[in-house]
């Protein structure tokens, strides 16, 4: 990348979070370069979803900095709200995510119906626009919710488990589309337990548990010394593929 592309699309600085009073996550510090993938790790309650959750502005800062530009800023959650039975297409839901952008007077341009289409094509589904988004499969609503995310042309993306449910054909496609976005130079957030989608995905970790245990690059940081720190609480166990949590469903 040339210079002028070097400045972080996040910097946080002592980035303190609390809810009602309490203090959820202190003292992170961290960088997100362009094209760079952070993969946070940790237990459960840890704050991951809390730093997601400032990083939106759904929470404000209780001390420390944070500095990113929420209008570029895209979001995968967990599960989505939408009514599989409610009858709008996988292209329209795509469009919701145009719609913070339009005064309220216009309807959506041809460069709006451009980029809903090339926000399919990044998630392989535009051969599916037309149909109702209820009809898809849960790994493909998934992927559609990716779309609406990156319909809006996102320099920042968040993910919160999104590989949770998903088969392993939606989960390759998923990692696929993540590594494509990566070479375009979006910056990537993503909560997870899954190693492998860290190691394929990911380039550096921040392990969580109320305050940053350890942050850097993934070799670095993901030793079994950190991760046991990081869930003192429960124990944990670390194969090369998944941390296994005693108690903890799934990874």
């Amino acid at each position: 990348m040339s210079e002028v592309d070097v400045r972080p699309v996040l910097s946080a600085r002592g980035a303190t979070f609390a809810y009602d009073g309490r203090i959820a996550l202190s003292d992170v510090d961290i960088d997100v370069a362009p094209g760079e993938a952070l993969a946070l790790i940790g237990p459960n309650g840890s704050g991951k979803s809390t730093f997601l959750r400032g990083i939106l502005g759904l929470l404000p800062l209780a001390s420390g900095s944070l500095d990113v530009d929420r209008s570029a800023v895209g979001y995968l959650p967990q599960s989505d709200t939408i009514d599989p039975e409610f009858p709008i297409s996988l292209e329209q839901i795509v469009m919701l995510g145009r719609y913070p952008a339009l005064p309220w007077w216009r309807w959506p341009s041809r460069a709006d119906r451009d980029a809903v289409r090339s926000a399919l094509e990044t998630v392989g589904l535009a051969h599916r626009a037309k149909e109702r988004f209820g009809s898809l499969s849960g790994g493909q609503r998934q992927r559609g919710i990716l779309a609406r995310a990156l319909a809006a042309g996102p320099s920042l993306l968040l993910l919160d488990e999104p590989f949770n449910g998903l088969d392993q054909a939606n989960r390759e496609s998923l990692v696929s589309t993540l590594q494509e976005l990566r070479r375009r130079g979006v910056a990537i957030i993503v909560s997870t337990h899954d190693l492998d989608l860290a190691r394929e995905v990911c380039d550096s970790v921040l392990l969580l548990n109320g305050r940053p245990v350890a942050a850097g690059p993934l070799d670095d940081v993901l030793t079994l010394q950190n991760v046991q720190e990081c869930f003192a609480e429960v124990g944990v166990e670390i194969d090369e593929h998944t941390l296994v949590v005693p108690g903890h469903e799934g990874h």
